[in-house]
Protein backbone atom coordinates (compact mmCIF):
# COMPACT_ATOMS: atom_id res chain seq x y z
CA UNK A 1 0.00 0.00 0.00
CA UNK A 2 1.61 3.13 -0.93
CA UNK A 3 1.22 6.40 1.11
CA UNK A 4 -1.84 8.13 -0.51
CA UNK A 5 -3.70 4.37 -0.26
CA UNK A 6 -2.94 3.89 3.63
CA UNK A 7 -4.19 7.30 3.98
CA UNK A 8 -7.81 6.60 2.37
CA UNK A 9 -7.64 3.24 3.64
CA UNK A 10 -7.60 5.04 7.47
CA UNK A 11 -10.03 7.48 6.15
CA UNK A 12 -12.37 4.69 5.23
CA UNK A 13 -11.99 2.99 8.49
CA UNK A 14 -12.65 6.57 10.90
CA UNK A 15 -15.78 7.09 8.70
CA UNK A 16 -17.06 3.42 9.78
CA UNK A 17 -15.59 3.91 13.04
CA UNK A 18 -17.51 7.23 13.53
CA UNK A 19 -20.96 5.46 12.28
CA UNK A 20 -20.61 2.69 14.26
CA UNK A 21 -21.03 4.91 17.61
CA UNK A 22 -25.11 5.16 16.65
CA UNK A 23 -25.16 1.96 17.10
CA UNK A 24 -23.17 2.22 20.87
CA UNK A 25 -26.25 4.77 21.77
CA UNK A 26 -28.67 2.02 20.65
CA UNK A 27 -27.52 -0.62 22.53
CA UNK A 28 -26.96 1.95 25.87
CA UNK A 29 -30.02 3.43 25.25
CA UNK A 30 -33.20 2.42 23.25
CA UNK A 31 -34.23 -0.54 25.62
CA UNK A 32 -34.61 1.76 29.01
CA UNK A 33 -35.44 4.84 27.22
CA UNK A 34 -39.17 4.63 27.81
CA UNK A 35 -38.44 2.80 31.24
CA UNK A 36 -40.99 4.35 33.56
CA UNK A 37 -38.35 4.57 36.42
CA UNK A 38 -35.06 5.35 34.96
CA UNK A 39 -36.58 6.59 31.32
CA UNK A 40 -35.48 10.54 32.31
CA UNK A 41 -31.71 9.29 33.66
CA UNK A 42 -32.10 7.21 30.06
CA UNK A 43 -32.46 10.31 28.40
CA UNK A 44 -29.51 12.34 29.92
CA UNK A 45 -27.21 9.54 29.66
CA UNK A 46 -28.33 9.88 26.02
CA UNK A 47 -27.39 13.19 26.16
CA UNK A 48 -24.19 13.00 28.21
CA UNK A 49 -22.56 10.61 25.25
CA UNK A 50 -23.08 12.40 22.46
CA UNK A 51 -21.97 15.81 23.87
CA UNK A 52 -18.87 14.63 25.12
CA UNK A 53 -17.76 11.51 23.17
CA UNK A 54 -18.21 12.87 19.80
CA UNK A 55 -15.43 15.59 18.54
CA UNK A 56 -12.32 14.59 19.33
CA UNK A 57 -9.79 13.02 17.09
CA UNK A 58 -10.63 9.35 17.90
CA UNK A 59 -7.11 8.16 17.28
CA UNK A 60 -7.21 6.04 21.04
CA UNK A 61 -10.33 4.02 19.98
CA UNK A 62 -8.84 3.84 16.08
CA UNK A 63 -5.83 2.38 17.03
CA UNK A 64 -7.76 -0.71 18.77
CA UNK A 65 -9.18 -1.51 14.91
CA UNK A 66 -5.97 -1.09 12.89
CA UNK A 67 -3.94 -2.87 15.26
CA UNK A 68 -6.62 -5.48 15.69
CA UNK A 69 -6.21 -5.32 11.81
CA UNK A 70 -2.39 -5.37 11.54
CA UNK A 71 -2.50 -8.67 14.62
CA UNK A 72 -5.74 -10.90 13.27
CA UNK A 73 -5.55 -13.00 9.57
CA UNK A 74 -7.42 -11.13 6.92
CA UNK A 75 -9.73 -14.55 6.84
CA UNK A 76 -10.20 -14.28 10.87
CA UNK A 77 -11.49 -10.55 10.54
CA UNK A 78 -15.42 -11.45 9.86
CA UNK A 79 -18.21 -8.51 10.28
CA UNK A 80 -18.63 -9.74 14.17
CA UNK A 81 -14.82 -9.73 14.88
CA UNK A 82 -14.67 -6.36 13.55
CA UNK A 83 -17.74 -5.06 14.95
CA UNK A 84 -16.53 -6.18 18.28
CA UNK A 85 -13.24 -4.17 17.32
CA UNK A 86 -15.01 -0.91 16.61
CA UNK A 87 -16.98 -1.76 19.88
CA UNK A 88 -14.15 -2.15 21.87
CA UNK A 89 -12.46 1.33 20.15
CA UNK A 90 -15.74 3.35 21.57
CA UNK A 91 -14.81 1.72 25.03
CA UNK A 92 -11.71 3.52 25.07
CA UNK A 93 -12.98 6.31 23.97
CA UNK A 94 -15.72 6.51 26.37
CA UNK A 95 -12.56 5.77 29.14
CA UNK A 96 -11.68 9.19 27.53
CA UNK A 97 -14.82 11.17 27.73
CA UNK A 98 -15.63 10.61 31.13
CA UNK A 99 -11.84 11.21 32.31
CA UNK A 100 -12.28 14.84 30.20
CA UNK A 101 -15.59 15.25 31.97
CA UNK A 102 -14.19 15.49 35.04
CA UNK A 103 -10.63 16.74 34.74
CA UNK A 104 -12.03 19.58 33.30
CA UNK A 105 -14.48 20.51 36.49
CA UNK A 106 -11.32 19.52 38.85
CA UNK A 107 -8.75 22.44 35.97
CA UNK A 108 -12.11 24.95 35.81
CA UNK A 109 -11.38 24.77 32.42
CA UNK A 110 -13.81 27.01 29.56
CA UNK A 111 -13.71 24.75 26.31
CA UNK A 112 -12.77 21.17 25.45
CA UNK A 113 -12.78 20.43 21.71
CA UNK A 114 -13.65 23.84 20.40
CA UNK A 115 -17.40 23.42 22.57
CA UNK A 116 -17.88 24.93 25.86
CA UNK A 117 -17.23 21.57 28.64
CA UNK A 118 -20.28 19.94 29.83
CA UNK A 119 -20.10 20.79 33.38
CA UNK A 120 -20.29 24.57 32.32
CA UNK A 121 -23.50 23.92 30.31
CA UNK A 122 -26.66 25.59 31.07
CA UNK A 123 -28.29 23.40 34.07
CA UNK A 124 -25.50 20.95 34.49
CA UNK A 125 -22.93 22.59 37.11
CA UNK A 126 -21.27 19.89 39.64
CA UNK A 127 -24.44 17.21 38.55
CA UNK A 128 -21.24 16.59 35.93
CA UNK A 129 -19.84 14.47 37.84
CA UNK A 130 -22.66 12.07 38.30
CA UNK A 131 -22.93 12.25 34.85
CA UNK A 132 -19.03 11.41 34.56
CA UNK A 133 -19.46 8.10 36.77
CA UNK A 134 -22.66 6.90 34.01
CA UNK A 135 -20.11 7.31 30.94
CA UNK A 136 -17.55 4.73 32.96
CA UNK A 137 -20.24 2.73 33.70
CA UNK A 138 -20.99 2.32 30.10
CA UNK A 139 -17.77 0.78 29.03
CA UNK A 140 -18.24 -2.25 31.14
CA UNK A 141 -22.40 -2.72 29.93
CA UNK A 142 -20.59 -2.50 26.30
CA UNK A 143 -18.33 -5.05 26.89
CA UNK A 144 -20.63 -7.33 28.77
CA UNK A 145 -23.26 -7.01 25.44
CA UNK A 146 -20.20 -7.36 22.76
CA UNK A 147 -17.86 -9.65 24.46
CA UNK A 148 -19.12 -11.83 27.08
CA UNK A 149 -18.57 -14.68 25.33
CA UNK A 150 -14.98 -14.20 24.04
CA UNK A 151 -12.28 -15.60 25.75
CA UNK A 152 -10.62 -12.28 26.06
CA UNK A 153 -13.88 -11.34 28.24
CA UNK A 154 -11.74 -10.86 31.46
CA UNK A 155 -8.75 -9.67 30.25
CA UNK A 156 -10.61 -6.64 28.44
CA UNK A 157 -12.13 -6.39 31.87
CA UNK A 158 -9.12 -6.18 34.13
CA UNK A 159 -7.65 -3.79 31.08
CA UNK A 160 -10.31 -1.42 31.32
CA UNK A 161 -10.30 -1.38 35.19
CA UNK A 162 -6.47 -1.02 35.64
CA UNK A 163 -6.10 1.68 32.93
CA UNK A 164 -8.72 3.56 34.70
CA UNK A 165 -7.01 2.96 38.05
CA UNK A 166 -3.92 3.93 36.85
CA UNK A 167 -4.90 7.17 35.16
CA UNK A 168 -6.78 7.82 38.41
CA UNK A 169 -3.82 7.70 39.88
CA UNK A 170 -1.79 10.07 37.44
CA UNK A 171 -4.57 12.69 37.87
CA UNK A 172 -4.06 12.31 42.23
CA UNK A 173 -0.31 13.12 41.44
CA UNK A 174 -0.68 15.95 39.74
CA UNK A 175 -3.54 17.40 41.69
CA UNK A 176 -1.71 16.98 44.86
CA UNK A 177 1.92 18.01 42.94
CA UNK A 178 0.27 21.34 41.66
CA UNK A 179 -2.76 22.55 44.09
CA UNK A 180 -4.79 25.52 42.39
CA UNK A 181 -4.59 27.81 45.74
CA UNK A 182 -0.43 27.11 46.35
CA UNK A 183 2.26 27.14 44.27
CA UNK A 184 5.33 25.14 45.61
CA UNK A 185 8.22 25.08 42.68
CA UNK A 186 10.38 22.84 44.28
CA UNK A 187 7.72 20.07 43.91
CA UNK A 188 8.12 20.68 40.00
CA UNK A 189 10.91 17.90 39.40
CA UNK A 190 11.89 16.13 36.18
CA UNK A 191 10.87 12.70 38.56
CA UNK A 192 7.69 14.23 39.28
CA UNK A 193 6.91 15.38 35.92
CA UNK A 194 7.63 11.47 34.06
CA UNK A 195 5.35 9.89 36.98
CA UNK A 196 2.39 11.79 36.16
CA UNK A 197 2.56 11.14 32.56
CA UNK A 198 3.19 7.95 32.51
CA UNK A 199 -0.33 7.29 34.93
CA UNK A 200 -1.75 10.03 33.57
CA UNK A 201 -1.91 9.60 30.02
CA UNK A 202 0.68 6.83 29.11
CA UNK A 203 -1.13 3.98 30.26
CA UNK A 204 -4.86 4.82 28.60
CA UNK A 205 -3.44 6.66 25.61
CA UNK A 206 -1.44 4.39 24.38
CA UNK A 207 -0.87 0.83 26.00
CA UNK A 208 -4.85 0.63 26.42
CA UNK A 209 -5.66 0.56 23.00
CA UNK A 210 -2.71 -1.66 21.72
CA UNK A 211 -3.28 -4.24 24.68
CA UNK A 212 -7.09 -4.26 24.05
CA UNK A 213 -6.03 -5.44 20.45
CA UNK A 214 -3.68 -7.92 21.45
CA UNK A 215 -6.25 -9.64 23.75
CA UNK A 216 -8.35 -10.02 20.98
CA UNK A 217 -5.82 -11.12 18.51
CA UNK A 218 -5.54 -14.09 21.40
CA UNK A 219 -1.87 -12.45 22.22
CA UNK A 220 -1.65 -12.90 25.93
CA UNK A 221 2.27 -13.20 26.69
CA UNK A 222 3.31 -11.38 29.51
CA UNK A 223 6.70 -10.76 27.25
CA UNK A 224 4.99 -9.58 24.15
CA UNK A 225 2.90 -6.92 26.37
CA UNK A 226 5.87 -5.69 28.51
CA UNK A 227 8.07 -5.44 25.41
CA UNK A 228 5.22 -3.19 23.28
CA UNK A 229 4.32 -0.88 26.79
CA UNK A 230 8.01 -0.53 26.87
CA UNK A 231 7.34 1.28 23.33
CA UNK A 232 3.76 3.02 24.30
CA UNK A 233 4.70 4.21 27.18
CA UNK A 234 7.94 6.18 25.60
CA UNK A 235 5.48 6.99 23.18
CA UNK A 236 2.85 8.45 25.79
CA UNK A 237 5.33 10.73 27.54
CA UNK A 238 6.42 12.00 23.71
CA UNK A 239 2.32 12.77 23.26
CA UNK A 240 2.02 14.94 26.84
CA UNK A 241 5.28 17.35 26.62
CA UNK A 242 3.26 18.10 22.86
CA UNK A 243 0.71 18.49 24.49
CA UNK A 244 1.73 20.73 27.53
CA UNK A 245 4.36 22.85 24.63
CA UNK A 246 1.04 23.19 22.68
CA UNK A 247 -1.32 24.34 25.72
CA UNK A 248 0.68 27.41 25.93
CA UNK A 249 2.10 27.60 22.36
CA UNK A 250 -0.66 26.39 20.57
CA UNK A 251 -3.58 27.83 18.18
CA UNK A 252 -6.63 27.71 20.16
CA UNK A 253 -8.41 27.40 17.22
CA UNK A 254 -6.57 24.71 16.11
CA UNK A 255 -6.49 22.70 19.29
CA UNK A 256 -10.20 23.46 20.27
CA UNK A 257 -8.96 24.42 23.81
CA UNK A 258 -7.34 27.43 25.63
CA UNK A 259 -4.72 26.33 27.48
CA UNK A 260 -4.87 26.50 31.19
CA UNK A 261 -2.04 25.19 32.52
CA UNK A 262 -0.26 28.49 33.94
CA UNK A 263 -3.04 29.60 35.67
CA UNK A 264 -3.65 26.39 36.74
CA UNK A 265 -0.35 25.80 38.73
CA UNK A 266 -0.04 22.61 36.26
CA UNK A 267 3.42 20.57 36.80
CA UNK A 268 3.54 20.97 33.22
CA UNK A 269 7.27 20.30 30.39
CA UNK A 270 7.72 23.68 30.53
CA UNK A 271 7.38 24.71 33.89
CA UNK A 272 10.22 22.11 34.68
CA UNK A 273 12.57 23.02 31.77
CA UNK A 274 12.12 26.57 32.93
CA UNK A 275 13.13 25.87 36.32
CA UNK A 276 16.02 23.80 35.21
CA UNK A 277 17.24 26.46 33.05
CA UNK A 278 16.70 29.73 34.87
CA UNK A 279 18.19 31.48 36.59
CA UNK A 280 17.24 32.95 40.45
CA UNK A 281 16.16 35.66 38.97
CA UNK A 282 13.91 34.30 36.62
CA UNK A 283 12.77 31.46 39.19
CA UNK A 284 11.80 34.76 41.08
CA UNK A 285 9.79 35.89 38.13
CA UNK A 286 8.11 32.28 38.00
CA UNK A 287 7.23 32.28 41.58
CA UNK A 288 5.65 35.86 41.60
CA UNK A 289 3.49 34.86 38.60
CA UNK A 290 2.61 31.51 38.48
CA UNK A 291 -0.35 29.43 38.62
CA UNK A 292 -2.81 33.17 38.96
CA UNK A 293 -5.58 33.74 37.20
CA UNK A 294 -4.34 37.66 36.39
CA UNK A 295 -3.62 37.43 32.23
CA UNK A 296 -0.78 39.78 32.45
CA UNK A 297 0.99 37.15 35.09
CA UNK A 298 0.27 34.23 32.89
CA UNK A 299 1.52 36.55 30.13
CA UNK A 300 4.99 37.06 32.08
CA UNK A 301 5.29 33.41 32.79
CA UNK A 302 4.60 32.64 28.54
CA UNK A 303 7.32 35.74 28.35
CA UNK A 304 9.87 34.11 30.53
CA UNK A 305 9.35 30.77 28.58
CA UNK A 306 10.02 32.50 25.44
CA UNK A 307 12.96 34.16 26.90
CA UNK A 308 14.50 30.97 27.57
CA UNK A 309 13.93 30.01 24.28
CA UNK A 310 11.93 26.91 25.24
CA UNK A 311 10.21 26.88 21.72
CA UNK A 312 13.61 25.94 20.37
CA UNK A 313 14.16 23.14 23.26
CA UNK A 314 10.51 21.42 22.34
CA UNK A 315 12.21 21.32 18.63
CA UNK A 316 15.02 19.43 19.55
CA UNK A 317 13.36 17.65 22.03
CA UNK A 318 10.64 16.21 19.90
CA UNK A 319 13.55 14.91 17.05
CA UNK A 320 15.32 13.36 20.13
CA UNK A 321 12.61 12.13 21.38
CA UNK A 322 11.46 10.77 17.59
CA UNK A 323 14.83 9.15 17.18
CA UNK A 324 14.79 6.75 20.35
CA UNK A 325 11.09 5.76 19.82
CA UNK A 326 12.16 4.42 16.35
CA UNK A 327 14.98 2.78 17.97
CA UNK A 328 12.90 1.32 20.59
CA UNK A 329 10.61 0.27 18.00
CA UNK A 330 13.11 -1.83 16.27
CA UNK A 331 14.35 -3.66 19.27
CA UNK A 332 10.95 -4.85 20.77
CA UNK A 333 8.52 -4.60 18.14
CA UNK A 334 8.84 -8.18 17.50
CA UNK A 335 6.82 -10.60 17.36
CA UNK A 336 4.32 -7.67 16.74
CA UNK A 337 3.95 -5.86 13.22
CA UNK A 338 6.32 -2.63 13.69
CA UNK A 339 3.71 -1.19 11.54
CA UNK A 340 1.34 -0.51 14.88
CA UNK A 341 3.88 1.52 16.41
CA UNK A 342 5.46 3.60 13.50
CA UNK A 343 1.62 4.37 12.44
CA UNK A 344 1.05 5.80 15.75
CA UNK A 345 3.85 7.65 16.24
CA UNK A 346 4.21 9.38 12.81
CA UNK A 347 0.47 10.47 13.63
CA UNK A 348 1.47 12.28 16.17
CA UNK A 349 4.93 13.50 15.29
CA UNK A 350 4.48 17.19 14.33
CA UNK A 351 1.08 17.36 15.76
CA UNK A 352 -0.52 20.99 15.84
CA UNK A 353 -3.59 19.72 18.07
Amino acid sequence: MNGDQKSNAYAQEKQDFIQHFSQIIKVLTEDEIGHPETGDAIVRLKEVLEYNTIGGKYNRGLTVLVAFRELVEPKNQDADSLQRAMTVGWCVELLQAFLLVADDIMDSSITRRGQTCWYKMPGVGLSAVNDAMLVESCIYRLLKFYCREQPYYLNLIELFLQSSYQTELGQSLDLITAPQDHVDLARYTEKRYKSIVKYKTAFYSFYLPVAAAMYMAGIDGEKEHANAKKILLEMGEFFQIQDDYLDTFGDPSVTGKVGTDIQDNKCSWLVVQCLQRGTPEQHQILQENYGQKDPKKVAQVKALYEELNLPAVYLKYEEDSYSRLMSLIQQYAAPLPPAIFLGLANKIYKRKK
